[in-house]
């Protein structure tokens, strides 16, 4: 998302206002600070009890990236990097990346380098950098399902903030108008559970995996191109190999 995340929904916020506004003539209505700590007190309180709450304090932690413009990185140049460490391994062996380690700019592939330099093994190589991305997938990937759970229990207190105001509303039934405008301000609440789950939470929980999924797309290209380098496959091949993971 990045810069288009906080402008979507800047848009969908001004949608609702404007309908809110087309239709009553005012918007102060949508505005029950009430229902938002309900809601928004009720979904966290909910989430810490499902989850750990530094996991949630960490999911929060990488929200937060959502709508930085940040980025993983180019994957054709790393490729390119890539293939020429193979040329230049062929030519020279494998040991006198030594050399030249210090130069690679993508950290990642200078430390697989590093590793299958220290480790000479490839199998050795390839258990310990794929179970360090499986931990690592695993890891991330409960950031986005603290979302989902977020997602699911907004809605449900936005009921229990609209059957609390109802409650409030229906012990003044005497006055028509009081209770047209009641009932109005208690369904607010239900606005703002569904809000939140369908404007924040669950795009917020899409989004998160679709960054983990690249990232681990990027990783997963670095572990099998310096697997290959070490094998003293042709740079064609490799290339064959990766192009793949610079489509996606």
């Amino acid at each position: 998302m990045f810069k288009s995340a906080l402008i979507s929904i800047i848009c969908a916020l001004l949608i609702i206002f404007i309908v809110q506004y087309m239709e009553t003539g005012s918007i102060t209505i949508l505005f029950q600070l009430d229902a938002f700590l309900i809601v928004i007190g009720g979904t966290i309180c909910a989430t810490v009890i499902n989850f750990r709450s530094k996991l949630v304090l960490d999911a929060i932690k990488s929200a937060i990236d959502v709508f930085k413009n940040t980025s993983l990185p180019d994957t054709n140049l790393v490729m390119n990097e890539i293939l020429y460490l193979s040329d230049y391994s062929r030519r020279n062996g494998i040991f006198d990346l030594n050399k030249i380690k210090d130069e690679i700019q993508n950290p990642f592939l200078r430390r697989a380098i590093q590793l299958i330099l220290d480790l000479n093994n490839p199998q050795s190589f390839y258990d310990i950098l794929s179970s360090e991305i499986d931990y690592e997938e695993e890891r991330e990937l409960i950031y986005s399902r603290i979302f989902e759970a977020m997602g699911g229990y907004a809605p449900t207190f936005g009921i229990v903030g609209a059957i609390m105001g109802l409650i409030q509303v229906m012990s003044n039934v005497e006055d028509l108008n009081m209770l047209a405008s009641g009932i109005a301000i208690a369904f607010v609440a239900t606005l703002y559970g569904v809000g939140f789950a369908n404007l924040l939470f669950l795009p917020i929980a899409g989004n998160l995996k679709l960054k983990l999924r690249d990232k681990i797309m990027f990783k997963q290209m670095v572990l099998h191109g310096v697997v290959s380098i070490y094998m003293e496959e042709h740079s064609s091949i490799i290339e064959e190999k990766l192009l793949p993971y610079t489509n996606n």
